[in-house]
């Protein structure tokens, strides 16, 4: 949903009063040495300035101020990093000073934020999550397990696609491709989660779930006055809560139904599956402070994280992978031209050849550093007090680490607002956590732990999707005039969604 800041900057004046009354009540942080950054109003702060895509704002921030800037979100104190070397800085010497993360007002409904991995208070639980994840779920030898169903999952995206191929064909218009990626990539996670599709003709339940995800999403995307000024949180003057508070209760019932379903089965005597849920539901502590098992509300978050973070981070960015790719034709024709030399075109690509594809693995990366999913990634919090390249972050600032503004520098990148994959050739440039100047998964211990298995599914659908069609703009569309604005929600997205004409590679 597009970020509408001019939404929350009317219903702020409306309170006007209640906010005078905030500003005589703030506590005054003179004595500290705050890093540069832009003047703002008094109990606005520079809210009023950040416009509809904030973190290109901010970006640009540092011509003026530097590489840290410091500034308000109405009464929320904000630090940004916006260049590779601050980063480093962060993410090397300071990362458990701000392990915690700032929550959203709408991620607290069903205690959704203390059973979340992503946002979860840093502790046990967080630890114990991780280590699931990371030594069960997303090791190499799991992920290589379910080749299969990811092969299942993109026949099924080219079988669609290539249903609409003829009407497409006789209409002259395109398809939007990105429907189609994420309903293949929201099956991938249902059969790597349950061992079944979840977007079926056929499943009333599955198409539920889909639905509340969808709105879970739209909502956790919405610019919440609540978060800006938190002493007016308890009034949720948009309502944002309350439809929170519904979605995620539908989301939670119908994924708890999947789970009372595996239970019974496995009480029943049935073969165990071996997938996600399987490794949640057998999860047993061993450590004094661990829990023993989790407990079914805390497996159920943990189903809808996997949907909300795994969908809409892979298919926006295979839209804007291609996209890209649309817009310079050059490099379309070497990324296929490197496909048809690897795979022969009676076969189908799979997962194995990516190895052998670095100018499509460019490609991905090139897309990641202009195309960040998440811009800002998800808020870092200062623990306590803490000195930072000589400044002073109080206790409770929010930290945005820009890796928008990171994957733009002009002092490290050459022609950075240039779409150029041949940069990242021969180089040992990654997006693993250690390079601080291509960082869309973030780094340190709060970095995305569902790297390996997104990576994966990123390379292969766009590998699918180039190996199986060609694809051409519509009639009425030029390189040059297609359209690349943003908008901003839970991830960033084309403001227009793509629209492309596939045909069937011959």
């Amino acid at each position: 949903m597009e970020w509408e800041w001019s939404y929350v900057v009317w219903s702020t004046i409306i309170i006007v009063p209640t906010l005078i009354i905030v500003f005589f009540k703030r506590t005054s942080c003179c004595s500290y040495k705050l890093p540069p950054g832009p003047p703002g109003l008094p109990i606005f702060g520079n809210m009023f300035d950040l416009g509809t895509l904030p973190y290109q704002t901010i970006g640009e921030w540092k011509n003026k101020y530097g590489p840290i800037v410091c500034f308000k979100i109405g009464s929320i104190k904000t630090v940004s990093i916006l260049s590779a070397k601050t980063a480093a800085q962060f993410f090397k010497n300071h990362d458990f000073a701000f392990a915690e993360r700032k929550i959203r007002e709408t991620m607290l409904v069903h205690d959704y934020n203390l059973g979340s991995l992503a946002i979860a208070p840093y502790g046990m639980y967080w630890r114990v999550l991780r280590q699931i994840c990371t030594a069960e779920m997303f090791m190499h030898k799991r992920i290589n397990e379910t080749v299969q169903i990811r092969r299942k999952c993109a026949d099924d995206m080219v079988h669609w696609i290539e249903k609409e191929v003829k009407s497409v064909e006789v209409k002259g218009n395109g398809i939007e491709v990105t429907r189609f990626v994420f309903l293949s990539t929201f099956n991938m996670l249902g059969n790597l989660m349950f061992s079944r599709d979840l977007v079926h003709p056929g499943s009333k339940k599955a198409s539920e779930f889909f639905d509340a995800m969808m709105r879970i999403m739209e909502w956790s995307g919405t610019p919440n006055i609540s978060d800006i000024f938190p002493r007016l949180r308890r009034f949720d003057l948009q309502g944002l809560k309350k439809k929170m508070h519904r979605e995620m209760g539908k989301a939670l019932e119908i994924a708890s139904t999947f789970v009372k379903e595996r239970i019974k089965e496995r009480e029943e005597g049935g073969e165990k599956k071996k997938d996600f849920l399987d490794v949640l539901l057998e999860f047993e502590g061993t450590g004094k402070d661990e829990p023993e098992k989790l407990s079914e509300h805390q497996i159920n978050i943990f189903i809808l994280e996997m949907f909300l973070a795994g969908t809409e981070t892979t298919s926006s960015s295979v839209e804007w992978a291609l996209s890209e790719l649309l817009r310079h034709p050059e490099a379309m024709a070497r990324v296929k031209e490197e496909i048809v030399k690897v795979i022969r075109q009676d076969k189908k690509l799979e997962e194995s050849d990516i190895d052998n594809l670095p100018y499509m693995q460019a490609v991905v990366k090139e897309t990641l550093r202009l195309h960040p999913p998440l811009p800002l990634l998800v808020p870092r919090r200062a623990m306590h007090d803490t000195n930072f390249m000589g400044y002073d972050i109080p206790e409770d600032t929010q930290v945005f680490v820009n890796v928008w503004a990171i994957g733009r520098d002009p002092e490290f990148w050459d022609d950075p607002l240039d779409f150029k994959p041949e940069r990242f050739l021969n180089s040992k440039t990654d997006f693993k956590g250690q390079c601080f100047e291509l960082l869309p998964f973030g780094a340190g211990r709060r970095m995305c732990v569902g790297l390996p298995l997104g990576n994966r599914m990123l390379h292969f659908v766009l590998g699918s999707l180039l190996h199986e069609f060609d694809w051409q703009l519509p009639s009425n569309v030029t390189p040059k005039t297609m359209d690349m604005k943003e908008r901003m929600g839970m991830t960033v997205r084309k403001f227009n969604p793509l629209t492309a004409v596939p045909r069937k590679t011959s």
